[in-house]
């Protein structure tokens, strides 16, 4: 069965999207910032997306601030991720391995920090 791969990154301006089932992108999106979402906005989209697909969904997390990482409520007061019947969470620091992502432009980095994140 393909894997569903969910990397999300939050910032203050925006929060980016990229689903993928093995090589296919089945979803890219680019919402408001967590900080304007409802507060079960995120857990209620990746419940959605896990039962549209009927299999749990391995999400990605890409957070270079505390604050995003709580707004979307998918971390504990530590930074771990959380995990539920519909998903598993990998919160991952992308200053940790002296590598930024660019603001502007594709999905690329998403697209690395899946392969990075996904054991």
């Amino acid at each position: 069965m393909p894997k569903l791969i969910l990397t999300l990154r939050p910032t203050p301006s925006d929060t980016r999207l990229l689903l993928t089932q093995d090589d296919d992108e089945c979803l890219k999106a680019i919402l408001p910032p967590p900080s304007q979402a409802h507060v079960q906005a995120a857990t209620t989209l990746l419940e959605g997306l896990s039962l549209w697909f009927q299999r749990p969904l391995c999400v990605v997390s890409s957070v270079a601030d505390e604050e995003s990482t709580s707004a979307l409520g998918l971390s504990d007061g530590l930074g771990f991720g959380n995990r539920t019947l519909h998903y598993e969470v990998q919160v991952l620091d992308p200053r940790r391995r002296g590598r930024r992502l660019a603001v502007a432009g594709g999905f690329r980095e998403l697209r690395q920090l899946a392969l990075r994140g996904v054991r």
